[in-house]
């Protein structure tokens, strides 16, 4: 595995070079960093502070700065901390922890595409767990699950842990499925303790996809979103296929059952 260093100066030990990380000194003591250690921290730095900026520092911050300074400082430390991670997860050699199960393409073809249909959702329709202010009934994919953008990331991150292997993805996409799962279920706690009624959005609907549907809580015939997430995502998913080559260097798993 090619490793890194934290800092200068070069580091002249004596591990072979493809091993060999840069190295700082802190009292003596050399601390030698792999690649994908160092990716699992900045994935962690983008996790914990966009948790903590989300929730116990914001009102704090908000304070201070204002809508608008927290805004860029949210959009920034966002920044600098996932795409440094994107940026070494591209410097890294790939590698591949198992084999993928041939049954598993067409599956994971169709769980992207649902996804897709998620993620469509989650923006064509105002979701009080997203937009203050929302009122009245759940509608399309809220029916389903009141996170579907979250939820439509997950589902990215499992498929691409599945079918890569490889533990740079592993360390990437599990960070961004934590992300979406964790953080919006402790934002349902937040919402729910700062609006009374969202209290009656939750017991409408669930985080767990289609459990509102399987309780009785939501009709069976929430089982269909509308036109424009079903329609919507799969355009999307097309596109994705399409692209995938062009953007991350290899086609997508799967796309041989659509050609």
């Amino acid at each position: 595995m090619v490793t890194r260093p934290l800092a200068a100066p070069i580091c002249r030990c004596n591990i072979p070079a493809e091993r060999c990380a840069r190295w700082r000194a802190t009292g003596g003591e050399r601390v030698i960093v792999s690649d994908l250690l160092l990716l699992g921290l900045l994935v962690g730095l983008f996790v914990v502070s966009h948790e903590l900026l989300s929730h116990p520092l914001r009102a704090p911050l908000v304070a201070r700065i204002g809508e608008k300074g927290f805004a860029i400082l949210y959009s920034l430390v966002a920044l600098v901390s996932f795409g440094s991670a994107v940026q070494l997860w591209r410097e890294m050699p790939k590698e591949r922890l198992w084999d993928t199960p041939a049954g598993a393409y067409l599956p994971v073809l169709i769980a992207m595409a649902v996804a897709c249909m998620l993620f469509v959702g989650s923006v064509s329709a105002p979701n009080p767990a997203m937009m203050p202010g929302v009122k009245g009934d759940p509608k399309g994919m809220q029916r389903i699950t009141r996170h579907p953008m979250m939820w439509s990331f997950a589902i990215w991150a499992g498929v691409h842990i599945l079918m890569t292997a490889d533990p740079r993805t592993i360390v990437l996409a599990g960070g961004v499925g934590t992300l979406a799962l964790v953080g919006s279920a402790m934002q349902d706690g937040k919402k729910r303790s700062q609006n009374p009624s969202y209290a009656a959005h939750m017991a409408r609907t669930s985080h767990v996809p289609f459990l509102a549907i399987l309780t009785g809580r939501q009709p069976l015939s929430a089982l269909w979103p509308g036109l424009v997430p079903v329609l919507g995502g799969l355009v999307l998913w097309g596109l994705i296929l399409w692209a995938h080559p062009m953007l991350i260097g290899v086609p997508a798993a799967g796309w041989s059952y659509l050609q």
